[in-house]
């Protein structure tokens, strides 16, 4: 069985939105943990997770109780970015993901 998380926001609803967020965030982890530079785009093609919640998974692996991993952006043109995550090793990823 797969870790849940506790995630939060103004619409977030426990009951009906935990599973389906943890699931996302595995599969967004699973395709960014081998360091490679990726757009937003890209990462959604990958993981059939819609854009702006790729870019939301990839806020909360920043922050503490998701890891505090780092996530570097590169700029490439007119507003595009490129995303590449830096495993936080300090957490003990098996643990904290």
């Amino acid at each position: 069985m797969q870790r849940q998380f506790r995630f939060d926001g103004d619409d977030y609803v426990p009951e009906r939105d935990n599973k389906r967020l943890s699931n996302q965030l595995f599969k967004i982890w699973d395709c960014m943990k081998d360091g490679k530079w990726r757009t937003l785009k890209e990462i959604s093609i990958i993981t059939e997770s819609p854009e702006a919640s790729v870019s939301a998974q990839l806020r909360h692996l920043r922050k503490e109780r998701f890891g505090s991993h780092t996530i570097e952006r590169d700029h490439v043109k007119n507003g595009l970015y490129k995303y590449q995550l830096v495993i936080n090793k300090e957490t003990a990823l098996g643990k904290k993901l």
